[in-house]
């Protein structure tokens, strides 16, 4: 017999975490962003490209990378093009989000780098796009955006690199280098983060452990079931 026997409406039911009685019905979610956005950043070689672009196809979204977003985000003419074709409230929401990262100093004051930020808002803001690299997921709210991170052991990304780009060992071994140093400098420079920090992250996944294909699969499976809660909708 317990020493301290609980009293008998507290035998019968274990408690609640964080329970805090009926607050009522949860407000209404805002109008924008309209959709889900997947932001995907990677370690250099661990195919986090190849991955988005699976994603994107299996989900039927467009899908913006690296070279793409700094297009967008740099090319005056489609650049104005991207903005004016939002709706107000899309445009309203997009500035109000902006503002928001500058004051909290979650993003440089750089004109590229402020640019490259409401590109990437303006992509968001309409949703069911995957956008892969520059510090995307860093800049959406977490309820309309999975942030997924793809990584690899360093001997697996080297491999990749020198089979895909046909270079030797040593030359793959300098890419990689350099391509994970400047990753990181951007993302600490222009968002004061570091991209190996876990828990900034939904999901992150090993690609030379699960594969392209089941990394796709369980990235839209992800995206799905938080459709599903957060706009009544699985696709």
């Amino acid at each position: 017999m317990d020493d301290f026997p609980l009293p008998p409406e507290e035998s019968r039911e274990s408690p609640r975490h964080g329970f805090q009685g009926d607050r009522g019905p949860a407000p209404p979610a805002a109008e924008f962003p309209a959709g889900l956005t997947v932001a995907v950043s990677r370690e250099a070689g661990s195919r986090g490209g190849t991955i988005g672009r699976r994603v994107a196809r299996n989900l039927g979204w467009q899908v913006y990378d690296q070279e793409l977003l700094e297009y967008v985000s740099q090319e005056g003419p489609l650049h104005q093009e991207l903005l004016d074709g939002l709706p107000p409230a899309a445009a309203a929401w997009l500035g109000q989000r902006l503002e928001q990262l500058l004051r909290e100093q979650s993003v440089s004051q750089h004109p590229s780098i402020v640019r490259l930020a409401r590109a990437i808002l303006a992509l968001a803001a309409q949703g069911n796009v995957v956008l892969i690299g520059r510090g995307a997921g860093l800049l959406l709210p977490a309820e309309t955006s999975l942030h997924v991170r793809l990584v690899a052991p360093l001997a697996d990304r080297i491999a990749y690199i020198s089979q895909w780009l046909r270079l030797t060992v040593e030359e793959a071994t300098e890419r990689v280098r350099l391509r994970d140093a400047r990753r990181a400098e951007f993302l600490v420079t222009h968002f004061h983060r570091q991209p190996g920090e876990p828990h900034q992250y939904d999901l992150l996944l090993n690609s030379s452990l699960l594969g392209e294909e089941l990394c796709a699969d369980l990235i839209v499976h992800a995206a799905r079931a938080k459709l599903a809660v957060r706009f009544g909708r699985p696709q």
